[in-house]
């Protein structure tokens, strides 16, 4: 174990650890030869080899976000304030991925109230649309219209604003890229259009329209977030060792390369604690493919299973002011603490996350598996008879698994005994997918702490369908290490998805169902258990703990 490597910086204090001086060394050494800082500055798309070429020269815009977004201050702030002077204080957005987790970080940083509708499930939609709409404007970001969850969510909105006698024109602002369908069907329809930087991929979207509207709407201070990251810009920009970029993402990439790809992170003290929500899409996303990549485990505080203790194959991040590592050291010897605000924050783990792609040698700005769950997705809307059948029930849970689960278990507890005894001691993980309601049953995330000491493994945990433009992109592409428990549920009650021809759970069992074959497909082991009523998530949360 190395010396604890403090450096602080303009706008961000970061410190490392490493287990091998000299191959860190030479790692940020050759980023500065390459002239890595400037040239990612300069929106260099050479810099990922030739294949990444293409899909990175439209993709680098996010670099000088904290100047080019500026324009939009103004607007949002006009527009605000017209809101607030015709009572429209209850804000909501519907969005999904990078289109909802920077604005939700940073609405909760903030301290001001932002709903945030990322969800098929019916009942979740239905709290949501039954909101008192007379004091509500909704939010509908889609980068180009397409994403199902999104329009469905629109369609509901817009149907029940027109059952208040409200017109939906006069409430929901669309964000969107310009000339995307999205955006020419919104303006025919006479809707208030924010139009995004289309050079910016979507999970790198938080200082672009997709961030700053629905952020700034709420009452965020966004002139304030782009102050913070724009004062990091300069650091950012060196060919030096002291490049924070250049250093934290030197360290992702260098682990990584070593099978060291588990990046465990906890808020020390930050008042953003939803932080790591955000990183965790930022980084599984562009580094999670072609068998390589970094899984975010995201663990809540420092004091949390995965964290203390930790495994050989994890870095431990922490971010926020109260650095952990005077008491904690990372088995593995990777380890970072990450002191700086929001904005900063922002920019320097986008700027970490790309030089990490090219440490491992991956384009860190493309999501090869995502359109898999899609594509599976759509094809069980196609056609219900297709909806596999349980292996057995029992009681409330209905338990589906593939052949790795032996015939001769019967109840539900034994299969997830048998899943858990799946899990590779050296490199695996289990992936909880709860495909429930998020705030009604969010009880159920605190499993994440049970079963990673029962395990001793690292243990992810993710509300569908949002992790499917988060992590899904890893599970499928990353190395193939996880393991998989799928938590389904029928609803309170279904509903319709105005002038579609499948309902909201039709479509929420879709996305569980299709990923689940297509983990299976690639050889993962997953256990699915559908819950016959949502009240049989309390009996399935002590079988877990």
């Amino acid at each position: 174990m190395t010396e604890w490597d403090d450096n602080s910086g303009p706008g961000a204090h970061l410190g490392l650890c490493f287990p091998d001086e000299s191959a860190y060394a030479a790692t940020v050494e050759t980023l500065v030869a390459d002239e890595v800082g400037s040239r990612i500055t300069a929106e260099d798309p050479t810099l990922w080899g030739p294949e990444a070429e293409e899909e990175a020269a439209k993709r680098l815009d996010w670099v000088s976000l904290p100047r080019s977004s500026r324009s939009l201050l103004t607007e949002i702030a006009d527009l605000r304030a017209d809101l607030v002077a015709r009572g429209l204080t209850r804000v909501v957005l519907c969005g999904m991925g990078g289109s909802s987790l920077a604005p939700e970080v940073i609405c909760a940083a903030a301290g001001v109230p932002l709903e945030v509708l990322d969800s098929s499930n019916p009942d979740t939609v239905r709290d949501a649309t039954s909101g008192d709409l007379t004091c509500t404007v909704v939010v509908v970001s889609s980068k180009s219209g397409g994403t199902v969850e999104t329009d469905s969510q629109k369609r509901a909105f817009e149907a029940a604003f027109k059952d208040a006698g409200i017109d939906p024109t006069e409430r929901i602002i669309v964000v969107t890229d310009p000339g995307s369908p999205f955006d020419k069907g919104a303006t025919v329809d006479g809707y208030r259009v924010f139009r995004a930087d289309p050079d910016v991929g979507g999970r790198y979207s938080a200082l672009t329209a997709f961030g700053l509207v629905p952020s700034g709407l709420a009452g965020a201070d966004i002139e304030a977030l782009m102050d913070q990251a724009e004062a990091l810009l300069p650091a950012l920009a060196l060919d030096s060792n002291d490049n924070p970029g250049l250093r934290l993402g030197g360290l992702l990439g260098l682990a990584a390369t070593q099978r060291v790809d588990k990046l465990v992170l906890a808020n020390a003290g930050a008042e953003f604690a939803g932080l790591g929500d955000w990183i965790e899409q930022l980084v599984a996303e562009s580094t999670g493919k072609h068998g390589h990549g970094l899984l975010p485990v995201v663990v809540g505080s420092v004091d949390a299973p995965n964290f203390t203790p930790s495994t050989a194959d994890s870095i431990l991040v922490s971010y926020g002011p109260d650095s952990p590592f005077d008491d904690v050291r990372p088995a593995s010897g990777f380890g970072a603490a990450v002191d700086a605000p929001l904005g900063a924050q922002i920019q320097l783990w986008e700027f970490a996350t790309a030089v990490a792609g090219r440490v491992i040698g991956i384009n860190p700005f493309d999501q090869p598996d995502v359109e898999s769950a899609k594509q599976a997705a759509r094809e069980m809307l196609d056609g219900p008879d297709k909806v596999p059948a349980p292996r057995f029930v029992d009681g409330s849970f209905s338990v589906h698994a593939g052949d790795w689960l032996p015939s001769t278990v019967t109840t539900a507890r034994e299969a997830i005994e048998t899943l858990l005894g799946t899990i590779v001691p050296a490199s695996g993980y289990l992936a909880v997918h709860a495909y429930l309601d998020r705030h009604r049953d969010a009880d159920l995330a605190d499993v994440r702490r049970s079963l990673a000491t029962r395990t001793t493994r690292p243990v992810t945990f993710g509300w569908g369908p949002r992790f499917l433009h988060s992590t899904g992109q890893y599970h499928k592409g990353g190395p193939a290490t996880g393991v998989y428990l799928q938590i389904t549920t029928e609803p309170v009650e279904d509903l319709e998805v105005p002038g579609r021809e499948f309902t909201f759970q039709e479509f929420f069992g879709s996305q569980s169902v299709g990923d689940a074959q297509v983990l299976a497909a690639k050889g993962r082991p997953v256990l699915r258990i559908h819950l016959a009523e949502p009240a049989a998530v309390t009996e399935l949360g002590r079988l877990l703990r």
